[in-house]
């Protein structure tokens, strides 16, 4: 059992954005995200990594996409009118990048308190596989995997998606 100390951070009640992946429920904490938008044309920019989309013209902005089903090593599917990109704002060394996630589904704004938040299950094999997952949100009927946006790319993978954006 993962203690504490072994935990980059813990989850924190208050407001998430909930949304599914792969039938799995996750949830951002709100005040990461910018906005939602459908599904947009995505300019593939080569020789970046496997889970690098591409690259959107946002108001005049480019914005790096990355899909959450690749980062995750999930089973690739069709894209459907619910699949969305969500806009994160992400810490990258002592700055803020914008940068966009694209997910099966957006669900619903949650209030999660704290005393329904459960720290990450140990896995095994060590923390650097899950220590994204912040806690373990658990409401009346499902379980929501609490992310920290933050660390779902190490530091090698957000200077490369900072590359892609500037390519």
């Amino acid at each position: 059992m993962a203690t504490e100390s072994a935990v980059a951070s813990i989850a924190q009640e208050g407001k998430y954005l909930s949304f599914v992946l792969g039938g799995e429920e996750y949830g951002l904490e709100i005040l990461k995200v910018q906005e939602i938008n459908g599904m947009m044309d995505i300019t593939r920019v080569p020789r970046t990594p496997h889970y690098v989309r591409g690259v959107i013209n946002l108001r005049g902005r480019v914005i790096p996409i990355i899909s959450l089903r690749d980062k995750f090593k999930m089973a690739q599917v069709e894209d459907t009118e619910k699949t969305c990109i969500i806009v994160v704002q992400v810490q990258y060394q002592d700055d803020t990048l914008t940068m966009g996630i694209i997910v099966d589904e957006v669900s619903e704004v949650l209030n999660i308190a704290e005393n329904s938040i459960e720290p990450p299950p140990s896995f095994g094999g060590g923390m650097e596989e899950t220590d994204f997952i912040t806690g373990m949100g658990k409401m009346a009927d499902k379980v929501v995997i609490l992310l920290d946006i933050d660390m779902v790319l190490d530091a090698e993978e957000m200077k490369a998606i900072v590359e892609s954006a500037q390519a």
